[in-house]
Order: C-alpha cells, then structure tokens, then sequence
C-alpha cells in the first residue's frame, strides 16, 4: 500500500481512516492559514494556489512529506475543537469562491480541477460531520508511529543542516501537548461508547512502550544525533547532543509513557469486545462514509459484498487449475499448507539476500517497461528493509520521494526473518504493486508534473492509487514475470487477498461477521498464515472501507481498457493508454472515466 502524507480526501475525519497524517494547527497556523483564503480571487489558478499554501500550513507534515521545509518545526496539535473548526470554515470558504467559476467555460484540465476540489472539499465536510476524532489514532496509523518515521534519522525529515536539526527540536517539542489532547478525545469516546476493539487496543499498548528508554542515546530519536553529516561544527554537534538528549527524556519519552500507560490501564478496560464499526454509536452512517470515501464511487456495501464473492469464486478456479498444474495431490487448503510451510520457499539465510531478490525482479521488467510506458518518472527508487520498531505491525509499503529527487521513493519490506521469509508470499507481484510500475509510477509522474495545481500533484485517492497499484500485478505476464507456477500463485493469492477484503469489510462491519469468522475466511481462500491473516483483519478493523479501495479501483480500470480495446480495435496502443491514465494524477472514478472516454473519442 501507498503509505504517508499525501493532502489527503478524508481531512478532519478519523486519522484512522486516512493516508495522510494531520498534525495541524496551533493558534498561529490557524490565524495564519484562515487569513489566506478570504481574499476574492479572479482566476482558479490563484484559488488552487491559496489553498494549497493554507493546507500546507494546516497540514505541516505534509509539507515535510512533498519536501516543503518552510515548516519543518511544526508539530501544532489537530486533536482540538478550534482546530476542527478552521477546517470547516476554511473548506466552506473554499467551496463558496469554487461555485462563483462556471464550470463550462473552464479548459479540459480546468474541469478536471474543478470537478476533484468541489469533490474534495464536499468530502471533507462530510467527514468534519462525524465523530471519528474521538478515536485519535490506531495501531496500523497515526502521528504516535509517524514520528518516529519523521524523527529517526533515516525517513522522511531531512537532517543535513543545523537548521534541519534545530526544525526537528521544534517539531519534538509539540508532540506532549498533541498527546494530552489525544488522551482527552479518547476519554470523550470512552464516554460516547465511541472506542476501539479491544484486539486493536492490545496491539497499540507495546509500540507505545517499546519507545521508552530511559537512556537517551538508545532512543529511535537519537537517529539523528548518531550520524551527523558532514559540515557541522563541533560546538553546534555538542549543543544539539544535549537538546536531543533533552528533548527526549522530556518531552518525546514521557508523551510515549503516558500513552501506553493511559491505553492500558484505562481505555483497555473500556475497549470494546464487537468487531465491525456498527457497533458505535452512528455506526452504520460512518461505515457508508468510508466505503464512498475509499472507493470514491455510489456502491452500497452489499453491492460491494457481492462483487467480492464472485471474485473469490473466479479466482479460487484458476488457483485450482494451477494447484493442478504443478501436480499437487491434495484440496487446495492443503496446497495453501503446503506452500506456506515448505522449506523450499524459504531459500534466504539473510536480509540482504531477500533484497537482491526484490532488485532481481526489477531488473528482469526492465527491457518490457519500455513497451507500456511512454512516461517514465524522473524520481530515483530504492529499496529497504522495514525498520525494526516497526516492522512487526508493518506490511510491505511505498513512501513517495521528492519531486526534486532530493529523496528517492522507497519500497519498504519488513523482514522479521529472512530465513522464514517466504518466495510464494507473491514477490513479483507485490513488487508491481508497490515499486514499479505500480505506485513509485504513479505518484512520483503525478508528483513531477508541473502543468497541474499543487492540490492535484500531491493528490490521493485510494480507489484509483491502490487501484493502479492492483491492476498493474495483472500486467505481470506481459512484463515477463509469473513464468513459475508458483510466483503466478502468489500473484494469484495476492488478488484473491483484494477480493477476500471486500467480503471481510463488508462483513465485518455491516454483517455482524466477527474477527475470528474474517481470519478463518480468509485462511480458508488464501496461503496465508493465522498471524498474517490477523494482522490483516485487524487493520481492516480500524480503517473500515480503506481495503475496498484496490479492487474496486482496480476493476474500474481493466473495465475501462477492454472497453477501448473494443471501441479502438487496431488503434488502441496500451503505452498511450497507460500514459493518459497516469498524467494527470489521481482523482475519483468517475471523473477518472469522462476524461479516459474523452481521451479515446480523440484517438478514434
């Protein structure tokens, strides 16, 4: 999956159920973002321009995120009422200057603008309506683990000049104050009857207290300190010793204490034992929210459910016909066993080892890429092991790099032991899906192109990112990959893992279908392991509707290439096809369609 702080679709609903993560506004960035926007603007461009300065004001890591250093020190607390209050007014001020534009006078590109801002902002407003901050954070996201991805020396901060270290001081120095708030809305959800599943909870309590030390230099946040660059002098290298010591024994530490210590001894026992939304208050009404949110489209859930059954109904066939394929003797429950268990899938004595074999798939698509892909990013690449305090909650991820390729995106795999690391986990698939040409590019073409509004640059919407990401593990074939059986299985498991979460979402949140029923399907359709499938569950637990994104997505887009496949005959070029998808970014589905049908009706 995409992971990070792209200007989200869901600001001011529940940090969980969103990419980005809003670390916003203290009194001065509210003054100052809610001064920007009032003016009367003349043109679209310069109303883009506004409001992109006003989120990146509101949204500080963010910014960090697109390499905006301009407020790298910032760390304001989003967890208040004030600060829920300057998003509405400042969406609504948005959405008003909008509505004076006519739309049909507007240029093709200028539509597509118009038509994503008044979705955005109409989105975001409905999500102000909900009472999803009460639950702050949750083991999967939230600013508790993006701070240390920001802090640790080796992420998303960047830590090359006195000033970037000072910035980070800065920063630290909010996240005591963003905790007590935190604390405070969990408290308030404790006593609306809005709280998390207890399995939730249990997972959050040791990633809390795994980051207190009581020697600072031990510390995640000592990163920095450990390695400084070359260029900075002794004594401004012995002064910032002593302020990261300070800063974390005092402020990043505690903050760390209190949280774990508050969700043990308090919200556990208050957690709740049900497993799907519905069970809080307004439930039913938040779940649908989430799932036209995430897929950007008007499909009920039930529709949703249904178009997952019949996935994994297909699927399940060709998993069979490959099962016989090899010559498996045996259902295919236990071909599932005995892929997940036999030691010849699991050739790597080291991390390095599982690496090379991720760079050796790279290399193996490369002469093919030239044939679908007439746009390729500028943006460099790299590939890396998932840190350690994370990697046990964490899947495979893509961190988008800089447009000025001062950070390359990286393609992060967690390897909590390579020997146990597993060849038909679907490796040539999940590299498609979260390298390339899956999201490094997409977003980094979105991020590099410059005819578009910065809100569109840095734009993310599930549906058709994830979507993308999906649908490229289907040109697998044509790229010269899944010529063993077994890595076709795993590309195989990998779609038939989308297709299960539209039946475990659904169900779980609309069909009283508990945890264990969800973990218990989707071992039974897929090679997965119990504390695999767990962790999926879970995660899909605490950002309902995120994991309807892909396959929905990604359906929409194979639907659309066969329908100007058929419509072009001997004039469709799928490079042109891919470019076009991909030039003008992501945007909802729908719109994604008139400017794709728009494009065909030229090419004819």
């Amino acid at each position: 999956m995409k992971k990070l702080a792209l200007t989200g679709l869901l600001a001011g609903a529940l940090l969980t159920a969103c990419n980005q993560q809003k670390t916003a506004a203290d009194g001065g960035a509210s003054a100052d973002a809610t001064a920007t926007g009032t003016a009367e603007v003349k043109d679209l461009s310069t109303l883009f321009a506004n409001y992109w300065e006003e989120n990146l004001k509101l949204f500080p890591l963010e910014a960090t995120a697109q390499g905006d250093k301009r407020y790298n020190d910032r760390l304001p607390n989003d967890q208040t009422q004030a600060f829920r209050d300057t998003l509405r007014s400042t969406y609504q001020n948005y959405l008003g200057q909008l509505q004076k534009f006519d739309r049909e006078k507007l240029s093709d590109n200028d539509k597509i603008s118009y038509d994503i801002f008044k979705y955005d902002l109409e989105n975001k407003l409905a999500g102000l309506k909900l009472n999803t901050w009460m639950i702050p954070f949750q083991q999967f996201w939230g600013l508790p683990i993006t701070l240390g991805q920001f802090g640790s020396g080796s992420g998303i901060q960047p830590f090359k000049t006195v000033k970037d270290y000072d910035d980070w001081l800065g920063r630290a120095k909010g996240f005591a104050a963003w905790g007590d708030s935190a604390i405070g809305n969990f408290r308030k959800g404790m006593a609306a009857g809005v709280v998390l599943s207890r399995p939730l909870v249990e997972k959050m309590i040791p990633q809390m207290q795994d980051l207190v030390v009581t020697d600072a230099t031990k510390s995640l946040f000592y990163g920095p300190v450990a390695k400084f660059p070359d260029g900075i002098s002794d004594a401004d290298k012995q002064r910032l010793t002593a302020a990261y010591k300070e800063v974390i024994l005092k402020d990043i530490v505690p903050t760390y204490q209190k949280l774990g210590a508050f969700l043990k001894s308090e919200y556990l026992p208050k957690a709740r034992t049900t497993t799907g939304i519905a069970a809080i208050p307004n439930g039913p009404e938040i779940y649908r929210y989430y799932v036209k949110s995430w897929t950007t489209t008007d499909k009920t859930p039930e529709e949703i459910y249904q178009t997952g059954q019949a996935e994994v109904k297909r699927i399940r066939a060709e998993m069979e016909r490959v099962k016989n394929e090899v010559g498996f003797k045996g259902d295919l429950p236990a071909f599932f066993a005995y892929l997940k268990t036999d030691k010849k899938f699991m050739p790597y004595q080291t991390p390095e080892q599982v690496l090379g074999a991720f760079r050796a798939i790279q290399a193996k698509i490369d002469p093919n890429l030239q044939k679908m892909f007439g746009r390729t990013p500028k943006t460099p690449f790299e590939i890396r092991q998932t840190e350690a305090f994370r990697a046990a909650s964490a899947s495979a991820e893509y961190n988008q790099g800089n447009p000025d390729g001062s950070r390359p995106g990286v393609f992060y795999i967690p390897i909590l032991s390579a020997k146990e690391f597993n060849t038909t986990s679907g490796m040539e698939s999940l590299f498609l899906h979260e390298a390339i040409p899956g999201h490094h590019y997409q977003i980094s073409l979105q991020q590099e192109n410059e005819s578009l509004p910065k809100f569109r640059r840095f734009a993310w919407y599930g549906a058709m990112g994830e979507g993308w990401a999906l649908y490229t593990e289907s040109l697998g074939k044509e790229l010269g990959l899944y010529t063993d059986p077994y890595q076709y299985m795993g590309a195989l498991g990998d779609e038939m893992h989308r297709a299960i979460r539209l039946v475990v979402d659904v169900g779980m949140h609309t069909k009283n279908m508990t945890r264990e029923e969800a973990i218990k399907y989707m071992m039974d359709n897929e090679a997965i392991s119990e504390q695999g499938a767990t962790a999926e569950i879970e995660r899909y637990m605490a950002i309902p509707g995120q994991a309807l994104s892909y396959k929905i997505g990604a359906l929409k887009i194979r639907e659309l290439r066969a329908k100007y496949e058929k419509q072009l005959g001997g004039k469709f070029n799928l490079s042109n096809f891919h470019d076009e998808l991909l030039k003008d970014g992501v945007m909802p589905l729908a719109v994604l369609e008139r400017k794709m049908d728009a494009w065909a009706a030229g090419q004819k």
